[in-house]
């Protein structure tokens, strides 16, 4: 171990500006320490272990900065509200529904559909049926 003693108080702060040889010595420093029973350890040592082991720098450094979130909750808003707009577009172009939706026709076809005894085992002429039929809306 090298002679080298980092003081281990606030090891949060200055862990970034740290060499890689100095963070590889604080390391050594912190497996030495822990090697003690772990109620003999000041508060600074067991915060500096469980920076050093759990902190979010190495592989833990956060992949986007603070208030990313935000911004692609406002970006996802804005297509979506582009999206609906355009869908309503669209829509105030396209041809009206054809006459065969409306409820009048689907009653008629109905009716029709008794005349010619259509399906009269289970189906719109068969007795009892309680179903709507051509019926959509």
């Amino acid at each position: 171990m090298s002679a080298v003693v980092i003081p281990l108080s606030n090891v949060e702060a200055q862990w970034e500006k740290l060499t890689m040889a100095d963070q590889a010595t604080v390391q050594r420093q912190l497996e030495e320490i822990q090697k003690k029973d772990w109620k003999s350890l000041s508060v600074d040592e067991k915060k500096a272990a469980y920076y050093v082991a759990f902190g979010p720098h190495g592989p833990r450094t956060p992949v986007s900065p603070p208030g990313q979130g935000l911004k692609v909750f406002i970006y996802t808003l804005g297509l979506v509200s582009v999206a609906g707009l355009l869908s309503l577009a669209v829509r105030s172009r396209a041809p009206p529904p054809p006459k065969t939706l409306s409820r009048e026709w689907q009653e008629a076809s109905n009716e029709r559909a008794r005349e010619q005894k259509l399906d009269p085992i289970t189906g719109i002429s068969s007795e009892g049926y309680a179903g709507k039929g051509f019926v959509q809306n």
